[in-house]
């Protein structure tokens, strides 16, 4: 076995990200040989200790990409952490007879989750909603040219660029530079009179009505016994698919349930889209 497998890969307990930077520096880089070899452990045998592996030796790349996403004012301990999760999920769905290096094939990944965690928290309310304004999001302060505005050139030269309209463009940029007003506004003085108050101090909170929080505890009750009820119309293979697709916790894929039942996944998707309607129809009776 290779050497660099042979280690014993476990990141020693840091207290900052300076020290965390510098620790998984300190993880030796896996060989394109030694990669592959851990790669097929994972695939073949379900492996742990190679997925522990390939996702510490790489551990340095999420660190790298992390320091690309600094300018948005997000911790970068948040973003790595993010990009870690993006980089298991990689490690995962790996497929190592592709010869592909990990790291190529990862990035997507890391960058993935770390876009994800950004739009999530860069603003109070979420600046990019549409398939569009996602796109023009991370493009959009690397195409500026000034710190103003987009002229209308530039505001048309992007929007060829990215495939969207001008409006989504100017849409985009003036979320931007917009700002999160606070919730509950003060006053420069301390007048007791003053009329400023905030909403906080006479909104209701109307989840901590006792009417309501039992009328939403019977209709949960409700919902769950017809849900029960309207499954019974279906048969017990059909049952099984959605308890399996649906309501377990650890929930089975199509191929896991073409195997059981030794049909085809499409077959299952069927027989579940099928179901769904079923179930469907049960609960509007």
């Amino acid at each position: 076995m290779n050497k660099t497998m042979q280690l014993d890969l476990v990141l020693p307990p840091v207290g900052s990200i300076e020290a965390y930077t510098q620790a998984v520096a300190r993880i030796p880089i896996l060989t394109a040989e030694a990669e592959h070899e851990l790669a097929l452990r994972l695939r073949n045998d379900n492996d742990l200790d190679a997925a522990r592996h390939l996702v510490m030796s790489h551990l340095r790349f999420v660190v790298h990409v992390a320091r690309g996403y600094s300018g948005y004012g997000l911790a970068q301990a948040d973003l790595i952490q993010e990009g870690n999760i993006g980089l298991m999920k990689a490690v995962k769905h790996f497929d190592p007879t592709m010869n592909v290096r990990l790291v190529s094939f990862a990035v997507h990944w890391v960058r993935a989750e770390m876009h994800e965690f950004i739009l999530r928290n860069w603003r109070i309310v979420r600046v990019a909603t549409t398939k569009a304004q996602r796109k023009l999001f991370f493009n959009l302060r690397s195409s500026k040219k000034h710190l103003g505005w987009f002229s209308r050139e530039e505001v048309d030269a992007l929007a060829k660029k990215l495939d969207v309209s001008p409006d989504v463009v100017r849409e985009m940029e003036m979320r931007m530079n917009g700002y999160d007003a606070s919730f509950d506004p003060y006053s420069e003085t301390e007048d007791a009179d003053a009329t400023n108050i905030a909403p906080a101090a006479y909104l209701a909170d109307v989840q901590a009505d006792p009417s309501m929080m039992l009328e939403n505890s019977d209709w949960e009750s409700s919902g769950t016994e017809r849900l029960r009820n309207a499954l019974t119309v279906l048969d017990t293979r059909s049952q099984d698919i959605l308890q399996r697709r649906w309501l377990a916790e650890d929930k089975a894929t199509l191929h896991d349930l073409a195997d059981k039942y030794q049909v085809s996944a499409e077959r299952i998707r069927q027989l579940e889209k099928s179901a769904m309607k079923k179930l469907k129809q049960a609960l509007e009776a």
